[in-house]
């Protein structure tokens, strides 16, 4: 897929990465997707951004020892107006965690948990548009939801973002719904109410793109990290899902194996 210059209103737009081993972070990550990582920005609590063939994609930022800050991919949605977001996502019952913030000249951020208590970013974009590339070997490829109140959720998203939804599955198997714009597939929320661990909180995650799901394992235990799902192929490619050395999981998601690899 094409860079892009920015994200449709209530879709990905972004995501981070806190870590309590930055240094661990930059080594691993570029060495898995052929990563290069900026130099921290001071102005910024040390963050920094990762691109891909010059074009950013992800950033990485650290985390306060003994904060008891897990280490964590977030995902952020793109917003015209945070504080008019924070307002509706409030009255929806969502909470937020992380009050409106000025980046800058980059853009405005903040964070809620929706009413189901998964946590999501905001970024309503100046400068700093989002990532510059999607569904790409080495990309953001796919974002998704785990939640245990799946119709609320729904209604959430439609009613705080602005969501065009589609049912992508409605069975006590696989009970599935699709942020759309027009043709595109956006991100997904799964009803995850028959599966999630006693304890373990809704949240997003997000795919990287593979070119080849199994070789991208073998290099993340190589590196450090481990496999937390082996690779299966499904009818949307070869998922799997990793963490890295610090612990942070992430998913990929390739082409299937009997399918040539693209990208």
């Amino acid at each position: 897929m094409p860079a892009r210059d920015s994200a449709p209103t209530g879709a990905p737009c972004w995501v981070d990465l806190m870590t309590s081993d930055t240094g661990g972070a930059r080594e691993f990550y570029t060495q898995l997707f052929g990563w290069t990582a900026e130099d921290p920005n001071p102005e910024f609590g040390g963050y920094f951004n990762f691109a891909k063939d010059g074009v950013r994609v992800a950033g990485c930022m650290g985390s306060e020892p003994g904060s008891g800050v897990p280490n964590v991919w977030s995902v952020y949605l793109a917003v015209d107006d945070v504080a008019k977001t924070l307002e509706a996502a409030a009255a929806h019952g969502g909470r937020v965690v992380v009050p409106a913030m000025q980046v800058g000249e980059l853009g405005t951020m903040a964070v809620i948990t929706d009413n189901g208590g998964a946590a999501i970013g905001l970024w309503q974009p100046g400068q700093h548009k989002g990532f510059g590339l999607l569904a790409e070997p080495g990309a953001p490829g796919w974002f998704e939801l785990f939640t245990r109140d799946y119709p609320a959720t729904v209604g959430f998203y439609r009613d705080v973002f602005g969501w065009e939804t589609q049912v992508a599955g409605d069975t006590d198997e696989f009970r599935y719904t699709l942020l759309v714009r027009g043709d595109e597939q956006l991100a997904g929320i799964m009803d995850a109410s028959g599966f999630l661990p006693p304890g373990a909180p809704a949240g997003w995650s997000v795919y990287f793109g593979a070119a080849d799901t199994d070789a991208s394992l073998a290099a993340v235990t190589r590196l450090g990290g481990s496999v937390v799902s082996p690779a299966q192929d499904t009818p949307y490619g070869r998922l799997a899902e990793a963490a890295d050395p610090a612990g942070a999981t992430f998913k990929l998601v390739g082409p299937n194996e009997a399918m040539p690899a693209r990208g």
